[in-house]
């Protein structure tokens, strides 16, 4: 498994992927504190689709500082589903599966390499949005006029190492759902496409049809597990249905990954 997951940490090394996953990260820490800081003070605190902002109350609190992370985690969840599909997918769409497989017959450690690089990958995605995050809030909460005395009276290592955690624990997940969808359709764009719409829209339709809070769907119990627990879901809850979440999926991937044909 060594092996295969060094294969996969070299296919990941690619610059022009580096630098698009760690970019997009990046881009939607600034763009999310950037509006959550600005629209703070409103009667209500904005939500819309797979984002859920904190009240101004909040903000400035130490957790203020980290809210960013968590505001936006179906939007890190969406581009880390995305890169686990693509990098997924192309592995039938270009054959290279073939060679792998003819390398190492092992069809589980292949998977298991993968999954241990792309997890890999996902803990440098995740340290990236966090310090960006770190750097913008205060230029963000500056100029919105929000307190932020107590984030320097309170900050400290165990706050940021929290906040990290859940929004990995949360990514992670997230990616562990398009290696999912990507091996099950073979298909990059349709992954995506499933993951993307079901974050703005089918997850929203199915709470309105049964007109209840549904915390058990994937996107609120990530939302939650990237907040450390919310009023539907503890961080108990939430890492326990996260964690089923992810077995499930990983237990499908293996199973479709070992039986599937990969002569046509």
């Amino acid at each position: 498994m060594i092996a295969a997951t060094r294969s996969e940490l070299v296919r990941l090394a690619r610059p022009r992927l580096v630098l698009g996953w760690l970019g997009l990260v990046a881009l939607f820490a600034v763009l999310i504190n950037t509006v959550m800081f600005s629209m703070a003070g409103g009667d209500q605190p904005p939500t819309g689709p797979g984002v859920v902002f904190p009240d101004d109350a909040t903000l400035a609190t130490v957790d203020g500082l980290v809210a960013g992370v968590s505001s936006a985690a179906s939007m890190f969840g969406i581009v880390t589903l995305s890169l686990w599909a693509l990098l997924t997918a192309t592995d039938y769409s270009t054959g290279l599966i073939r060679l792998l497989v003819a390398a190492q017959p092992h069809r589980g450690k292949l998977l298991a390499g993968k999954v241990v690089a792309l997890t890999l990958a996902t803990a440098v995605a995740t340290t990236v949005a966090l310090a960006v995050n770190v750097g913008i809030a205060p230029v963000a909460a500056e100029g919105a006029g929000i307190d932020t005395s107590t984030w320097r009276e309170a900050l400290t290592v165990t706050l940021l190492a929290q906040a990290w955690g859940n929004a990995f624990a949360a990514a992670l997940v997230w990616g562990v759902i398009g290696l999912v969808l990507a091996m099950l359709l073979r298909s990059s764009a349709l992954a995506i496409s499933i993951g993307v719409g079901w974050v703005l829209v089918v997850e929203g339709v199915v709470a309105s049809a049964l007109d209840r809070d549904t915390p058990w769907l994937p996107g609120s119990t990530l939302t939650a597990l990237a907040q450390g627990g919310n009023d539907s879901l503890d961080l108990a809850q939430a890492a326990g249905l996260g964690l089923a979440y992810a077995g499930v999926g990983l237990g499908l991937a293996f199973v479709v990954g070992w039986r599937r044909d990969i002569t046509d």
